[in-house]
């Protein structure tokens, strides 16, 4: 088995609970085709914080671009000034991207974005990837979609030496930089997730990165894909045991007693029937469940209070 890697704060608070935690995902109110509400959502994040949620979470969209069945654009800030608001407005909970498109982004440039979000904030971020999709994105910034999955690769070993606090790891950002140093490095290290498969192989994910977040899929299939995770970390990890992280599209009804029934990527259902949920895929081997309350019915501020209040308390009962 290989020494365990020293983790920051935020593996420790979302991962590392003994209990599968919650996270919501930013911005929490935004209204279709709109930006968000800064003042809103700052205040919603306190709220979160202070009701005990583990992570909150953004993701990144260069070009506003309609997708999904509904054909949402999505209209989004910039994901680390975004998640360096949030910090301050919420200062105890972890941040982190779900997920940041690494083909896109230069590795030495996302390297000392994390370092620095990641000592700003007290060990408080969480790195999450993806390879990208759209291929209009791709076009605009001069890049080619087909190749996504090795540039994916490639930004990756590179990030990941820079991330690391092991000198001997850090020689690969040596080699790309040419000797020279990006920044101070940090004294724990940086949790890298891989979002979706990322064009990979789930055996070089279980390898590569220090946990998988992956979406809703109906229960008996979601336990298929958790043994094959654990196979793969069996395979890949040498014995090291990583996150499985499952997002989940969520609208939380008033009726409290209303049975669970699924909708896209996610399910509509009352408290009970969402505690029942969460302790069935718990015990499957989900360590943390990334709520995404935009399709609500509902004031978000109603549904944030009433999972924090009934529902993060309940799941650390659960082991």
């Amino acid at each position: 088995m290989t020494q365990a890697k020293q983790f920051n704060a935020a593996y420790a608070q979302v991962f590392g609970a003994g209990h599968m935690t919650l996270g919501l995902m930013t911005p929490l109110a935004r209204k279709p085709g709109e930006a968000a509400d800064i003042t809103a959502e700052m205040m919603l994040a306190a709220r979160a914080d202070a009701l005990g949620f583990s992570a909150l979470w953004t993701r990144e969209v260069p070009l506003v671009i309609p997708q999904g069945s509904d054909g949402e654009a999505a209209v989004l800030d910039d994901p680390f000034l975004w998640l360096a608001a949030l910090a301050v407005a919420a200062p105890h909970i972890a941040i982190g991207t779900a997920a940041t498109v690494l083909p896109l982004r230069h590795p030495l440039h996302l390297a000392k974005t994390a370092l620095s979000m990641d000592r700003m904030t007290g060990g408080r971020f969480i790195l999450g990837l993806g390879s990208g999709d759209r291929p209009a994105e791709f076009a605009a910034f001069g890049q080619d979609l087909n190749q996504n999955n090795i540039v994916f690769r490639e930004h990756w070993n590179i990030l990941r030496s820079a991330l690391s606090p092991d000198s001997e790891e850090r020689q690969a950002m040596l080699a790309a930089t040419g000797g020279y140093q990006i920044g101070i490095a940090p004294a724990t290290q940086i949790p890298m997730l891989a979002v979706g498969t990322a064009k990979q192989s789930l055996q070089w994910i279980a390898a590569n990165a220090d946990g998988w977040a992956t979406y809703h899929r109906e229960e008996l299939r979601q336990q298929g894909r958790i043994g094959l995770w654990e196979s793969a970390l069996d395979d890949r990890a040498m014995g090291e045991r990583k996150p499985f992280v499952q997002s989940l599209q969520l609208d939380l009804l008033e009726r409290h007693d209303a049975p669970l029934e699924p909708i896209e990527l996610g399910a509509r259902t009352g408290r009970t029937a969402l505690l029942g949920y969460l302790e069935r895929i718990s015990q499957q081997g989900v360590r943390h469940v990334l709520l995404n309350l935009s399709r609500g019915s509902r004031p978000v501020q109603d549904i944030v209070d009433e999972l924090g209040i009934h529902i993060v308390p309940q799941l650390e009962l659960i082991s």
